[in-house]
């Protein structure tokens, strides 16, 4: 019983990262030809699992930090839609690309399965702002999409610099969002473990008052 708490309770950073990492082990074993043919295409499929803990995490991360509210549920309801959307359309378009010799129409409209539901992502959280009430909540969701954009301009401009003197390999452009997105996390977290440490010094003095 106690195992499967602990279990339910992990943040939303650690699915997250759970997610990018399977990801990474599948492009590393098909980068290397370790698995190939349906099963690959399957194993793309299988990270959509981890979209439900991550939020059932992220919902409870705001009730118990006292930042939910009915627009961030319904933020967090639409990015998983999109999320959903995103990973379907990746696994789709990439099985159509590795079993077809397909026409540039065809690729360029395979290229828009994964994007078309990332615009969803992006209009989840701007759809956010304009129906949140809560100005405290609102500063910190601006806070965090600034501080994602931060760490995505200066890790870009970084990698740019190295590619131009040859140093690093390229680095598709697709990698945008969810570094941007990654730095956004990792802000909100690092909000959320500030408010919560403010909050206990603050219990701490009144007690010694």
């Amino acid at each position: 019983m106690e195992k499967r708490k602990s279990t339910l309770e992990r943040s939303p950073g650690f699915w997250a990262g759970m997610m990018f990492a399977a990801y990474g082990v599948i492009v590393a074993l098909q980068l290397t030809n370790a698995v190939e043919g349906p099963a690959a295409t399957l194993l793309y499929f299988l990270p959509i699992a981890l979209l439900w803990p991550l939020y059932r995490s992220a919902s409870a991360l705001h009730r118990k930090t006292g930042t939910s509210s009915a627009a961030v549920r319904r933020y967090n309801q639409r990015f998983l839609l999109a999320a959903l959307g995103y990973m379907l359309g990746l696994g789709i378009a990439v099985t159509l690309h590795n079993k077809f010799e397909l026409s540039a129409s065809a690729l360029f409209a395979i290229a828009m399965l994964p994007v078309i539901p990332i615009c969803g992502m992006i209009w989840a959280m701007a759809r956010y702002l304009l129906e949140e009430t809560d100005e405290y909540l609102r500063y910190r969701a601006v806070n965090a999409s600034l501080a994602g954009l931060a760490v995505l301009l200066g890790l870009a401009s970084f990698w740019g610099f190295l590619k131009t003197f040859d140093v690093a390999p390229h680095a598709p452009g697709w990698l945008a969002f969810p570094i941007w997105a990654g730095g956004m996390g990792i802000a909100q977290c690092w909000m959320s473990l500030r408010a919560r440490s403010d909050d206990s010094a603050g219990d701490d003095m009144a007690g010694e008052a």
